[in-house]
Protein backbone atom coordinates (compact mmCIF):
# COMPACT_ATOMS: atom_id res chain seq x y z
CA UNK A 1 0.00 0.00 0.00
CA UNK A 2 1.08 3.34 -0.56
CA UNK A 3 1.59 5.69 2.92
CA UNK A 4 1.73 9.26 0.80
CA UNK A 5 -0.81 11.66 1.37
CA UNK A 6 -0.73 15.15 -0.21
CA UNK A 7 -0.62 18.27 1.46
CA UNK A 8 -3.60 20.90 1.63
CA UNK A 9 -2.67 23.40 -1.44
CA UNK A 10 -4.86 26.21 0.36
CA UNK A 11 -3.52 29.68 1.03
CA UNK A 12 -1.83 30.41 3.99
CA UNK A 13 -4.81 32.53 5.54
CA UNK A 14 -6.67 29.30 5.57
CA UNK A 15 -4.52 26.47 6.80
CA UNK A 16 -5.52 24.98 9.48
CA UNK A 17 -3.36 24.78 12.92
CA UNK A 18 -0.80 22.17 12.58
CA UNK A 19 -1.56 19.22 14.76
CA UNK A 20 0.84 17.59 17.31
CA UNK A 21 2.66 14.45 16.71
CA UNK A 22 3.36 11.91 19.23
CA UNK A 23 5.85 9.45 18.90
CA UNK A 24 4.27 6.43 21.46
CA UNK A 25 5.65 3.45 22.68
CA UNK A 26 3.26 1.23 22.90
CA UNK A 27 5.93 -1.33 24.60
CA UNK A 28 5.62 -5.36 24.33
CA UNK A 29 2.07 -5.13 23.33
CA UNK A 30 -0.14 -5.74 26.83
CA UNK A 31 -2.61 -3.09 27.20
CA UNK A 32 -1.83 -2.80 31.19
CA UNK A 33 2.46 -2.31 30.28
CA UNK A 34 1.56 0.94 28.40
CA UNK A 35 2.24 4.25 30.79
CA UNK A 36 -0.87 6.32 31.64
CA UNK A 37 0.78 9.13 29.28
CA UNK A 38 0.77 6.88 26.19
CA UNK A 39 -3.01 5.70 27.16
CA UNK A 40 -3.95 9.50 27.38
CA UNK A 41 -2.37 10.46 24.04
CA UNK A 42 -4.28 7.38 22.46
CA UNK A 43 -7.42 8.75 23.24
CA UNK A 44 -7.03 12.54 22.63
CA UNK A 45 -5.81 11.53 18.83
CA UNK A 46 -7.37 11.98 15.92
CA UNK A 47 -5.51 9.67 13.96
CA UNK A 48 -2.90 6.57 14.98
CA UNK A 49 -0.61 5.47 12.55
CA UNK A 50 0.64 1.75 13.76
CA UNK A 51 3.10 -1.25 12.81
CA UNK A 52 1.66 -4.22 11.52
CA UNK A 53 2.96 -5.60 15.15
CA UNK A 54 0.61 -3.91 17.47
CA UNK A 55 -1.67 -6.68 18.74
CA UNK A 56 -5.40 -5.93 18.78
CA UNK A 57 -5.72 -5.57 22.73
CA UNK A 58 -3.39 -2.22 22.34
CA UNK A 59 -5.76 -0.99 19.23
CA UNK A 60 -8.65 -1.42 21.10
CA UNK A 61 -7.14 1.36 23.35
CA UNK A 62 -7.87 3.82 20.10
CA UNK A 63 -10.97 5.70 20.19
CA UNK A 64 -13.88 4.51 17.89
CA UNK A 65 -14.01 8.38 16.07
CA UNK A 66 -10.19 7.98 15.14
CA UNK A 67 -8.90 6.95 12.08
CA UNK A 68 -6.36 3.98 11.96
CA UNK A 69 -3.87 4.35 9.65
CA UNK A 70 -1.75 0.94 8.96
CA UNK A 71 1.99 1.31 7.58
CA UNK A 72 3.76 -1.16 6.13
CA UNK A 73 7.26 -3.25 7.31
CA UNK A 74 8.90 -1.94 4.12
CA UNK A 75 7.63 1.34 3.84
CA UNK A 76 6.30 2.48 0.43
CA UNK A 77 6.69 0.35 -2.77
CA UNK A 78 8.51 2.52 -4.76
CA UNK A 79 11.92 1.92 -3.06
CA UNK A 80 11.96 5.48 -0.58
CA UNK A 81 13.10 4.88 3.09
CA UNK A 82 10.56 3.71 5.19
CA UNK A 83 11.34 5.69 7.88
CA UNK A 84 11.07 9.13 5.46
CA UNK A 85 8.43 7.73 3.85
CA UNK A 86 5.92 7.33 7.74
CA UNK A 87 7.21 11.05 8.79
CA UNK A 88 6.20 12.45 5.38
CA UNK A 89 2.99 10.64 6.18
CA UNK A 90 2.84 12.06 9.79
CA UNK A 91 3.65 15.75 8.62
CA UNK A 92 0.83 15.49 5.99
CA UNK A 93 -1.45 14.76 8.76
CA UNK A 94 -0.22 17.21 11.52
CA UNK A 95 -0.42 19.80 8.66
CA UNK A 96 -4.32 19.37 8.20
CA UNK A 97 -4.87 20.07 11.55
CA UNK A 98 -4.58 16.37 13.33
CA UNK A 99 -3.73 15.08 16.55
CA UNK A 100 -1.46 12.48 14.99
CA UNK A 101 -0.49 9.92 17.25
CA UNK A 102 2.79 7.48 15.46
CA UNK A 103 2.15 3.97 17.68
CA UNK A 104 5.27 1.92 17.34
CA UNK A 105 5.82 -1.39 19.18
CA UNK A 106 8.57 -1.04 22.17
CA UNK A 107 9.93 1.71 22.69
CA UNK A 108 10.32 4.12 19.75
CA UNK A 109 13.87 5.53 20.29
CA UNK A 110 15.26 2.17 20.19
CA UNK A 111 15.81 0.39 16.95
CA UNK A 112 12.45 2.40 15.56
CA UNK A 113 13.59 4.31 12.49
CA UNK A 114 12.77 7.26 15.22
CA UNK A 115 15.23 9.61 13.77
CA UNK A 116 13.85 9.14 10.16
CA UNK A 117 10.02 9.56 10.98
CA UNK A 118 10.86 12.80 12.95
CA UNK A 119 13.25 14.63 10.51
CA UNK A 120 9.96 15.42 7.70
CA UNK A 121 7.90 16.48 10.87
CA UNK A 122 10.41 18.52 11.98
CA UNK A 123 11.40 20.08 8.75
CA UNK A 124 7.66 21.24 8.37
CA UNK A 125 8.19 22.92 11.58
CA UNK A 126 5.54 20.57 13.47
CA UNK A 127 5.68 19.83 17.34
CA UNK A 128 7.10 16.81 18.41
CA UNK A 129 6.68 14.22 21.30
CA UNK A 130 8.37 11.20 22.52
CA UNK A 131 6.56 9.35 24.58
CA UNK A 132 8.83 5.92 25.74
CA UNK A 133 7.71 2.28 25.98
CA UNK A 134 8.92 -0.28 27.74
CA UNK A 135 11.30 -1.76 24.64
CA UNK A 136 12.05 -5.33 24.37
CA UNK A 137 14.71 -6.16 25.95
CA UNK A 138 13.37 -5.08 29.03
CA UNK A 139 10.00 -6.71 29.04
CA UNK A 140 11.87 -9.84 27.70
CA UNK A 141 13.44 -10.21 30.78
CA UNK A 142 10.68 -9.85 32.80
CA UNK A 143 8.77 -13.01 30.53
CA UNK A 144 11.19 -14.88 31.88
CA UNK A 145 11.95 -13.98 35.12
CA UNK A 146 15.76 -12.84 35.38
CA UNK A 147 17.68 -9.24 34.66
CA UNK A 148 19.76 -7.56 32.96
CA UNK A 149 21.89 -6.37 35.38
CA UNK A 150 23.69 -7.71 38.55
CA UNK A 151 25.75 -6.25 40.82
CA UNK A 152 27.79 -9.43 41.12
CA UNK A 153 28.31 -10.50 37.11
CA UNK A 154 26.65 -7.73 34.70
CA UNK A 155 27.37 -4.05 35.38
CA UNK A 156 27.06 -3.39 31.96
CA UNK A 157 24.22 -3.71 29.38
CA UNK A 158 25.17 -3.75 25.56
CA UNK A 159 21.52 -3.69 23.25
CA UNK A 160 22.13 -4.14 19.62
CA UNK A 161 20.57 -5.65 16.31
CA UNK A 162 21.34 -8.82 15.04
CA UNK A 163 19.45 -8.13 11.68
CA UNK A 164 22.61 -5.90 10.36
CA UNK A 165 25.50 -8.56 11.26
CA UNK A 166 25.27 -9.49 7.89
CA UNK A 167 24.02 -6.13 5.80
CA UNK A 168 26.85 -3.83 7.77
CA UNK A 169 29.84 -6.03 8.89
CA UNK A 170 31.77 -3.01 9.64
CA UNK A 171 28.90 -1.39 11.88
CA UNK A 172 29.37 -4.16 14.61
CA UNK A 173 32.47 -4.80 16.70
CA UNK A 174 32.26 -8.52 17.72
CA UNK A 175 35.98 -8.33 19.18
CA UNK A 176 35.01 -5.39 21.52
CA UNK A 177 31.74 -7.02 21.91
CA UNK A 178 32.80 -10.37 23.09
CA UNK A 179 35.38 -8.91 25.68
CA UNK A 180 32.64 -6.22 27.15
CA UNK A 181 31.69 -7.51 30.82
CA UNK A 182 28.13 -7.46 31.42
CA UNK A 183 24.57 -8.62 29.10
CA UNK A 184 23.98 -8.51 25.79
CA UNK A 185 20.33 -8.00 24.43
CA UNK A 186 19.98 -8.87 20.82
CA UNK A 187 17.31 -7.51 18.54
CA UNK A 188 15.90 -9.04 15.25
CA UNK A 189 18.69 -11.56 15.51
CA UNK A 190 16.75 -14.73 14.11
CA UNK A 191 17.60 -15.04 10.43
CA UNK A 192 21.36 -14.23 11.78
CA UNK A 193 21.46 -16.30 14.49
CA UNK A 194 24.43 -18.48 13.12
CA UNK A 195 26.53 -15.18 11.57
CA UNK A 196 26.55 -13.41 15.15
CA UNK A 197 26.84 -16.23 17.62
CA UNK A 198 29.31 -17.89 15.58
CA UNK A 199 31.21 -14.40 15.40
CA UNK A 200 31.07 -14.06 19.32
CA UNK A 201 32.44 -17.23 19.83
CA UNK A 202 35.45 -16.51 17.44
CA UNK A 203 36.09 -13.17 19.13
CA UNK A 204 36.47 -14.94 22.34
CA UNK A 205 32.91 -15.22 24.00
CA UNK A 206 32.86 -18.56 25.96
CA UNK A 207 30.85 -21.12 24.40
CA UNK A 208 29.03 -21.70 27.38
CA UNK A 209 27.37 -18.67 28.01
CA UNK A 210 23.99 -18.61 28.30
CA UNK A 211 21.56 -17.41 26.65
CA UNK A 212 17.66 -17.37 26.64
CA UNK A 213 15.71 -16.74 24.02
CA UNK A 214 11.61 -14.85 24.40
CA UNK A 215 10.06 -15.20 21.24
CA UNK A 216 7.17 -12.80 20.54
CA UNK A 217 7.41 -11.48 23.75
CA UNK A 218 3.72 -10.19 25.01
CA UNK A 219 1.77 -12.07 22.22
CA UNK A 220 -0.53 -15.39 23.19
CA UNK A 221 2.09 -17.51 21.45
CA UNK A 222 4.99 -15.91 23.32
CA UNK A 223 7.60 -18.38 23.99
CA UNK A 224 10.93 -18.70 26.22
CA UNK A 225 13.50 -20.99 25.67
CA UNK A 226 17.28 -21.38 26.96
CA UNK A 227 20.76 -22.17 25.13
CA UNK A 228 24.05 -21.43 25.05
CA UNK A 229 25.99 -19.16 22.93
CA UNK A 230 27.68 -22.08 20.69
CA UNK A 231 24.34 -24.01 20.93
CA UNK A 232 21.60 -21.30 19.62
CA UNK A 233 22.21 -21.56 16.49
CA UNK A 234 20.98 -25.57 16.08
CA UNK A 235 18.51 -24.81 18.79
CA UNK A 236 16.71 -21.99 17.53
CA UNK A 237 16.48 -24.40 14.00
CA UNK A 238 15.62 -27.22 16.45
CA UNK A 239 12.88 -25.62 18.37
CA UNK A 240 11.70 -23.05 15.39
CA UNK A 241 11.51 -20.09 17.46
CA UNK A 242 10.02 -17.47 15.33
CA UNK A 243 10.62 -13.48 15.55
CA UNK A 244 10.61 -11.21 16.57
CA UNK A 245 12.67 -12.28 19.71
CA UNK A 246 14.90 -11.18 21.73
CA UNK A 247 18.05 -12.81 22.91
CA UNK A 248 19.99 -12.42 26.36
CA UNK A 249 23.32 -13.42 26.32
CA UNK A 250 25.30 -13.58 29.55
CA UNK A 251 25.67 -15.03 33.30
CA UNK A 252 21.86 -13.45 33.97
CA UNK A 253 20.60 -15.73 31.56
CA UNK A 254 20.66 -18.76 33.43
CA UNK A 255 18.68 -17.81 36.46
CA UNK A 256 15.71 -17.73 33.68
CA UNK A 257 13.38 -19.78 35.71
CA UNK A 258 9.68 -20.60 34.78
CA UNK A 259 8.68 -21.81 38.23
CA UNK A 260 8.83 -18.72 39.99
CA UNK A 261 6.28 -17.02 37.37
CA UNK A 262 2.95 -18.21 39.48
CA UNK A 263 0.61 -20.85 39.45
CA UNK A 264 -0.27 -20.44 35.65
CA UNK A 265 3.15 -20.55 34.63
CA UNK A 266 3.05 -22.23 31.28
CA UNK A 267 -0.42 -21.97 30.55
CA UNK A 268 -2.09 -20.13 27.80
CA UNK A 269 -5.94 -19.04 28.63
CA UNK A 270 -8.52 -18.20 25.65
CA UNK A 271 -10.41 -15.01 27.22
CA UNK A 272 -13.75 -15.12 25.27
CA UNK A 273 -14.96 -11.61 26.62
CA UNK A 274 -15.27 -8.69 24.63
CA UNK A 275 -12.06 -6.54 24.20
CA UNK A 276 -12.88 -3.93 25.89
CA UNK A 277 -14.34 -5.94 29.04
CA UNK A 278 -11.02 -7.96 29.19
CA UNK A 279 -8.36 -6.14 30.79
CA UNK A 280 -9.23 -7.09 34.66
CA UNK A 281 -9.38 -11.10 33.64
CA UNK A 282 -6.10 -10.66 31.54
CA UNK A 283 -4.14 -8.21 34.29
CA UNK A 284 -5.06 -11.92 36.78
CA UNK A 285 -4.07 -14.60 34.32
CA UNK A 286 -0.49 -12.57 33.81
CA UNK A 287 -0.37 -11.77 37.58
CA UNK A 288 -0.75 -15.56 37.98
CA UNK A 289 1.60 -15.85 35.75
CA UNK A 290 -0.24 -17.40 32.01
CA UNK A 291 -0.25 -15.66 29.41
CA UNK A 292 -3.59 -14.83 27.23
CA UNK A 293 -5.06 -15.06 24.08
CA UNK A 294 -8.08 -13.05 23.38
CA UNK A 295 -10.51 -14.43 20.71
CA UNK A 296 -14.34 -12.43 21.90
CA UNK A 297 -17.21 -15.01 21.48
CA UNK A 298 -19.36 -11.81 21.61
CA UNK A 299 -19.64 -8.57 20.41
CA UNK A 300 -21.01 -5.50 22.68
CA UNK A 301 -22.69 -2.50 20.67
CA UNK A 302 -25.68 -0.27 21.03
CA UNK A 303 -29.19 -0.80 21.46
CA UNK A 304 -31.12 -1.01 17.64
CA UNK A 305 -32.70 2.42 18.89
CA UNK A 306 -31.45 5.15 21.34
CA UNK A 307 -34.87 6.10 22.04
CA UNK A 308 -36.77 3.92 24.95
CA UNK A 309 -33.13 4.09 27.00
CA UNK A 310 -33.64 8.17 26.38
CA UNK A 311 -36.76 8.26 27.32
CA UNK A 312 -36.73 5.80 30.42
CA UNK A 313 -33.93 8.77 31.25
CA UNK A 314 -36.60 11.12 31.31
CA UNK A 315 -38.54 9.38 33.07
CA UNK A 316 -36.22 8.32 36.05
CA UNK A 317 -37.51 9.81 38.81
CA UNK A 318 -40.84 8.08 39.05
CA UNK A 319 -39.03 5.22 39.40
CA UNK A 320 -38.40 3.93 43.38
CA UNK A 321 -35.18 2.01 42.25
CA UNK A 322 -33.43 1.83 38.72
CA UNK A 323 -31.77 -1.93 39.13
CA UNK A 324 -28.42 -1.94 36.63
CA UNK A 325 -28.20 -5.61 35.41
CA UNK A 326 -24.44 -5.52 34.27
CA UNK A 327 -21.31 -3.06 33.87
CA UNK A 328 -22.14 -2.43 30.11
CA UNK A 329 -25.66 -1.09 31.05
CA UNK A 330 -24.32 0.75 33.66
CA UNK A 331 -22.14 2.87 31.16
CA UNK A 332 -24.42 3.31 28.58
CA UNK A 333 -26.73 4.73 30.88
CA UNK A 334 -24.39 7.25 31.94
CA UNK A 335 -23.07 7.98 28.69
CA UNK A 336 -26.94 8.73 27.34
CA UNK A 337 -27.50 10.87 30.76
CA UNK A 338 -24.14 12.85 30.26
CA UNK A 339 -24.95 13.77 26.60
CA UNK A 340 -28.74 15.23 27.62
CA UNK A 341 -26.71 17.55 29.85
CA UNK A 342 -28.16 15.66 33.01
CA UNK A 343 -26.62 13.97 36.06
CA UNK A 344 -27.50 12.26 39.21
CA UNK A 345 -30.55 14.79 40.04
CA UNK A 346 -32.65 13.41 37.25
CA UNK A 347 -32.92 10.03 39.51
CA UNK A 348 -35.17 12.41 41.31
CA UNK A 349 -36.30 10.23 44.83
CA UNK A 350 -35.49 6.62 42.93
CA UNK A 351 -32.82 4.56 44.30
CA UNK A 352 -29.84 2.89 42.70
CA UNK A 353 -29.04 -1.19 43.07
CA UNK A 354 -26.72 -2.86 40.75
CA UNK A 355 -26.04 -6.74 40.47
CA UNK A 356 -22.58 -6.59 41.54
CA UNK A 357 -19.32 -4.89 42.40
CA UNK A 358 -17.70 -4.15 39.01
CA UNK A 359 -21.36 -2.77 38.41
CA UNK A 360 -21.56 -0.15 41.29
CA UNK A 361 -17.68 0.92 40.57
CA UNK A 362 -18.82 1.68 37.22
CA UNK A 363 -21.73 3.74 38.53
CA UNK A 364 -19.77 5.29 40.88
CA UNK A 365 -17.29 6.25 38.20
CA UNK A 366 -20.56 7.92 36.49
CA UNK A 367 -21.09 10.00 39.63
CA UNK A 368 -24.07 7.82 41.20
CA UNK A 369 -23.80 5.94 44.19
CA UNK A 370 -25.43 2.33 44.44
CA UNK A 371 -27.77 1.99 47.38
CA UNK A 372 -28.07 -1.67 47.20
CA UNK A 373 -25.53 -3.98 45.96
CA UNK A 374 -27.00 -8.03 46.94
CA UNK A 375 -24.85 -10.50 48.20
CA UNK A 376 -24.92 -12.71 45.50
CA UNK A 377 -24.49 -11.18 42.30
CA UNK A 378 -26.94 -12.65 39.91
CA UNK A 379 -30.18 -12.11 39.28
CA UNK A 380 -31.66 -14.51 42.23
CA UNK A 381 -29.34 -12.06 44.31
CA UNK A 382 -31.30 -8.95 43.26
CA UNK A 383 -34.24 -10.59 43.96
CA UNK A 384 -33.62 -11.74 47.13
CA UNK A 385 -32.39 -8.39 48.16
CA UNK A 386 -35.91 -6.54 47.11
CA UNK A 387 -37.58 -9.13 49.81
CA UNK A 388 -38.92 -6.77 52.23
CA UNK A 389 -39.64 -4.15 49.12
CA UNK A 390 -42.60 -2.42 49.64
CA UNK A 391 -45.45 -3.66 47.62
CA UNK A 392 -46.42 -2.00 44.49
CA UNK A 393 -42.97 -0.92 43.81
CA UNK A 394 -41.67 1.03 40.43
CA UNK A 395 -38.32 -0.51 39.01
CA UNK A 396 -36.75 0.30 35.85
CA UNK A 397 -34.52 -2.58 34.85
CA UNK A 398 -31.56 -1.84 32.62
CA UNK A 399 -30.18 -4.40 30.95
CA UNK A 400 -29.02 -5.71 27.55
CA UNK A 401 -31.39 -6.62 24.52
CA UNK A 402 -30.96 -10.44 25.53
CA UNK A 403 -30.65 -12.34 28.66
CA UNK A 404 -32.70 -13.84 31.76
CA UNK A 405 -35.79 -12.71 32.25
CA UNK A 406 -36.21 -14.09 35.71
CA UNK A 407 -35.60 -10.65 37.39
CA UNK A 408 -38.58 -9.25 35.91
CA UNK A 409 -40.71 -11.96 36.23
CA UNK A 410 -40.09 -12.82 39.88
CA UNK A 411 -40.54 -9.00 40.75
CA UNK A 412 -43.85 -9.10 39.21
CA UNK A 413 -44.53 -11.85 40.83
CA UNK A 414 -44.25 -9.88 43.85
CA UNK A 415 -46.92 -7.37 42.72
CA UNK A 416 -44.10 -5.01 41.37
CA UNK A 417 -44.42 -2.56 38.60
CA UNK A 418 -41.52 -3.49 36.39
CA UNK A 419 -40.22 -1.79 33.07
CA UNK A 420 -36.98 -2.88 31.06
CA UNK A 421 -34.69 -0.90 28.75
CA UNK A 422 -32.17 -1.94 26.45
CA UNK A 423 -29.04 0.26 27.17
CA UNK A 424 -27.10 -2.24 24.73
CA UNK A 425 -26.97 -4.68 22.42
CA UNK A 426 -25.09 -8.21 22.52
CA UNK A 427 -24.78 -10.75 19.41
CA UNK A 428 -22.88 -14.09 18.93
CA UNK A 429 -19.90 -14.27 16.97
CA UNK A 430 -21.31 -16.79 14.57
CA UNK A 431 -17.40 -17.69 12.82
CA UNK A 432 -14.10 -16.54 13.05
CA UNK A 433 -11.60 -14.85 10.65
CA UNK A 434 -9.33 -17.12 8.80
CA UNK A 435 -6.37 -16.09 11.07
CA UNK A 436 -7.74 -16.24 14.12
CA UNK A 437 -9.00 -19.71 13.49
CA UNK A 438 -4.97 -20.37 12.17
CA UNK A 439 -3.70 -18.78 15.71
CA UNK A 440 -5.91 -21.37 17.67
CA UNK A 441 -5.37 -24.47 15.96
CA UNK A 442 -1.38 -23.76 15.51
CA UNK A 443 -1.30 -22.93 19.80
CA UNK A 444 -1.48 -24.94 22.55
CA UNK A 445 -4.63 -24.10 24.67
CA UNK A 446 -4.61 -24.74 28.66
CA UNK A 447 -7.45 -22.98 29.48
CA UNK A 448 -10.71 -21.14 28.15
CA UNK A 449 -12.71 -18.12 30.77
CA UNK A 450 -16.42 -18.17 29.93
CA UNK A 451 -18.18 -15.27 32.05
CA UNK A 452 -21.82 -15.43 31.15
CA UNK A 453 -24.35 -17.98 29.92
CA UNK A 454 -24.66 -15.79 26.77
CA UNK A 455 -20.72 -15.95 26.35
CA UNK A 456 -20.93 -19.67 26.86
CA UNK A 457 -23.70 -20.11 24.12
CA UNK A 458 -21.55 -18.25 21.98
CA UNK A 459 -18.21 -20.44 22.61
CA UNK A 460 -19.53 -23.54 22.51
CA UNK A 461 -20.61 -22.64 18.78
CA UNK A 462 -17.16 -21.30 18.02
CA UNK A 463 -15.42 -24.08 19.53
CA UNK A 464 -17.44 -27.23 20.30
CA UNK A 465 -15.45 -29.83 18.98
CA UNK A 466 -12.10 -27.91 21.12
CA UNK A 467 -13.66 -27.83 24.28
CA UNK A 468 -13.16 -31.40 25.26
CA UNK A 469 -9.65 -30.77 24.95
CA UNK A 470 -9.42 -27.68 27.38
CA UNK A 471 -9.71 -27.36 30.86
CA UNK A 472 -13.17 -24.63 31.20
CA UNK A 473 -13.11 -22.01 34.00
CA UNK A 474 -16.88 -21.31 35.00
CA UNK A 475 -17.57 -17.52 36.55
CA UNK A 476 -21.28 -18.78 38.20
CA UNK A 477 -23.58 -21.33 38.87
CA UNK A 478 -25.95 -19.83 36.03
CA UNK A 479 -22.91 -19.97 33.65
CA UNK A 480 -21.77 -23.29 34.87
CA UNK A 481 -25.58 -25.36 34.39
CA UNK A 482 -25.64 -23.76 30.76
CA UNK A 483 -22.28 -25.35 30.19
CA UNK A 484 -23.94 -28.77 32.03
CA UNK A 485 -27.01 -28.23 29.42
CA UNK A 486 -24.33 -28.79 26.79
CA UNK A 487 -23.13 -32.00 27.85
CA UNK A 488 -19.58 -29.84 28.93
CA UNK A 489 -18.47 -29.72 32.72
CA UNK A 490 -16.62 -26.88 33.91
CA UNK A 491 -13.11 -28.04 35.12
CA UNK A 492 -13.66 -25.38 38.29
CA UNK A 493 -16.68 -22.73 38.70
CA UNK A 494 -15.08 -19.18 40.84
CA UNK A 495 -16.76 -19.19 44.70
CA UNK A 496 -17.57 -15.55 44.17
CA UNK A 497 -18.76 -13.86 40.50
CA UNK A 498 -15.34 -12.17 40.30
CA UNK A 499 -12.64 -12.66 37.85
CA UNK A 500 -9.94 -12.68 40.77
CA UNK A 501 -12.08 -15.29 42.68
CA UNK A 502 -12.16 -17.24 39.02
CA UNK A 503 -8.26 -16.87 38.69
CA UNK A 504 -7.28 -18.50 41.44
CA UNK A 505 -9.99 -20.83 41.37
CA UNK A 506 -7.78 -21.77 38.29
CA UNK A 507 -4.44 -22.01 39.94
CA UNK A 508 -5.76 -23.88 42.95
CA UNK A 509 -6.41 -26.67 40.55
CA UNK A 510 -3.25 -26.74 38.65
CA UNK A 511 -1.48 -26.31 42.74
CA UNK A 512 -3.02 -29.63 43.09
CA UNK A 513 -1.93 -31.10 40.28
CA UNK A 514 1.69 -29.97 40.19
CA UNK A 515 4.33 -32.24 40.26
CA UNK A 516 6.59 -32.22 43.22
CA UNK A 517 9.82 -31.87 42.50
CA UNK A 518 12.30 -34.90 43.96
Amino acid sequence: MSIHRQRPTSGHESEPPRGPVAFVGAGPGVPDLLSLRAVERLRRADVVVHDLLVPAAVLALIPASAERLTVPRDGRDDGADPGTAVGRLLADLAATGHTVVRLKGGDPGIFGRLSEEMAPVRAAGIAVEIVPGITAAAAAAAAAGIPLTSRSNASALTILTGHEALDKPEAIDFRALAATPGTLAIYMGVEQVGRWSGELVAAGKAGDTPVTIVSRCGWPDERIGTSTLACCARDFERHAWPSPAVVIVGDVAERADAATRGPLAGRRVLITRPHDQAAALDAAICAAGGSCLHVPAITVGPPPSWEPLDSALRQASSFDWVVFASANGARAFASRMHEAGLDARCLGTARVAAIGGATCRELAAAGLACDLVPERANSEGVVAAFAAAPPASRFLLVRANRGRDLMRRELEARGHTVSEVAAYATEPVIRLDPSTVALVERLPIDWVTVTSSLIAEATIGLFRDRLAGWRIASLSPITSATLRRHGLEPTVEAPIASVESLVEAMGEWEADRAVPLA
